[in-house]
């Protein structure tokens, strides 16, 4: 009896062992968000679906005061009451006619141009490390061969392609990342509109196991959370499972975005959209905890045929963008908006080689860096710190003829990342005094400049 009894003890613990997460907060929040994502700080986020067919959203300021998204055109077209659904259904009726239901976009999202080879030179060239794809948003259309979206779905109908699939094995064959954005729910699916737990039984929870058993990804990043609880979505039983079970235990990354009151507090690494200067976006930097922000290059995620330049950031606001963040400890996901054809505009390509243009040079100062604690006592206009090890990076966005640091020692060299001019390096009472060439203050006002204090935290 007692071997009988030991054995059943050592099953148990095993068992235990290999479980070590369960269906709770406390218990999922404890998992530590793997080391990768935080050393990468710099993502590409693509919004495509049927939504990129149409391509449209307002940016007449007299109608919305803030930015339209054009992924959300079947909604604002069906659901939205305000000025901005009023354009929307007048644009619609005047470019497809009233008869024109949304589903029938889909004839025209043929991604006949889509080359996933060339998207991942373009990623890999941008100097992101990491790629997540929009799976599924929240017209419910999928990007894979999903069984729970039949007919509703890239391989069934559509371009007949594996798009989530061919995207992976390219993105993975360039060294990066892959993940997956993924929308809890669905604006017209009967289902969900019916019932709720029906629809995360069935549908929900079968169709994000398929993603991650299928495709392995990286990042698991869910959206369309705000409407009920993490209980109804029973996200903790889902995030128990993926930690515990499946096969990207060790490696996955989730966001915060599992229920209504869960973003910045549960989860992953927590998020902040288009807008780090609110307050849940200051709650997010100044926590001892992973984050990101994304956005666009323009206003909208995906692909606004009505924008113009005048809505994109250029190259050089972009850069500051990902410096702002990285320094407040965060990572930047950068968003593209494919056309339905599968290409990427013009616009949005060169924006990304101009980033990886300066990552070439400066990425040291980005990839694997942490905050630097003194560097609000260091507070200068335009001037941003990382630290890797017992070096200091001082990013100028704008030129600082002379600055002076407190609380760092004389480093063992001070040096522009890029350049052969050499900064003048002093020390000061408490610490040290730079003063950069007038060359480089002269580089500084068309791309950040990047001085490395060698040993300076020593």
């Amino acid at each position: 009896m007692k071997k009988y009894l030991l054995i059943f003890c050592l099953a148990i613990s095993q068992f235990a062992a290999a479980q070590p997460y369960e269906p709770r907060w406390e218990s999922v929040d404890s998992r530590p968000v793997p080391a990768w994502f935080a050393e990468a700080r710099f993502g590409i986020f693509i919004h495509w679906g049927l939504y990129s067919v149409p391509a449209w959203a307002t940016v007449d300021k007299a109608i919305a005061t803030h930015p339209v998204y054009s992924e959300w055109y079947w909604w604002q077209k069906n659901t939205d009451t305000s000025r901005v659904g009023d354009a929307t259904r007048a644009y619609h009726k005047a470019t497809y006619g009233d008869d024109f239901k949304y589903p029938d976009f889909v004839r025209d999202f043929k991604a006949e141009r889509f080359d996933p080879a060339a998207w991942a030179d373009l990623f890999a060239a941008s100097g992101a490390k990491y790629v997540v794809l929009t799976s599924k948003h929240h017209e419910g259309f999928a990007l894979w061969p999903s069984a729970e979206a039949w007919n509703w779905n890239s391989v069934d109908v559509g371009p007949h392609r594996d798009l989530a699939g061919e995207l992976s094995e390219a993105v993975r064959e360039k060294g990066l990342r892959m993940g997956f954005y993924y929308s809890l729910y669905e604006w017209y699916n009967p289902i969900y509109l019916n019932d709720v737990d029906r629809y995360v039984e069935q549908h929900m929870l079968p169709q994000m196991k398929d993603l991650v058993c299928r495709y392995s990804p990286d990042i698991l990043w869910t959206d369309g959370e705000w409407e009920h609880p993490s209980s109804t979505w029973r996200s903790e039983e889902f995030l128990a499972w993926l930690y515990n079970e499946s096969p990207v235990r060790e490696t996955v990354v989730v966001n915060d975005r599992w229920g209504k009151e869960t973003r910045g507090r549960h989860g992953g690494f927590y998020t902040t959209e288009y807008d780090l200067d609110s307050s849940h976006a200051a709650n997010m930097s100044a926590a001892a905890h992973p984050w990101e922000e994304c956005r666009g290059i323009g206003n909208s995620f995906g692909y606004n045929r009505a924008e113009t330049l005048e809505h994109y950031s250029s190259t050089q606001q972009l850069i500051v963008t990902l410096i702002e963040r990285v320094a407040r400890g965060g990572n930047l996901l950068l968003d593209v908006g494919p056309k339905a054809d599968g290409t990427i505009p013009l616009v949005m390509q060169e924006r990304l080689l101009g980033i990886g243009a300066w990552m070439g040079v400066n990425g040291e100062a980005i990839y694997g860096t942490e905050p630097w604690d003194k560097a609000a006592q260091n507070k200068a206009d335009g001037v941003f710190f990382t630290t890797k090890g017992d070096d200091l990076y001082v990013l100028y966005t704008k030129p600082q003829a002379v600055l002076t640091l407190k609380g760092v020692a004389t480093p063992r060299r001070a040096d522009i990342l890029g350049a052969e001019a050499r900064v003048r390096c002093a020390a000061s009472k408490g610490g040290v005094r730079l003063t950069l060439p007038a060359e480089v203050l002269r580089d500084a006002q068309e791309r950040p400049q990047v001085v490395r204090l060698a040993g300076a935290l020593r």
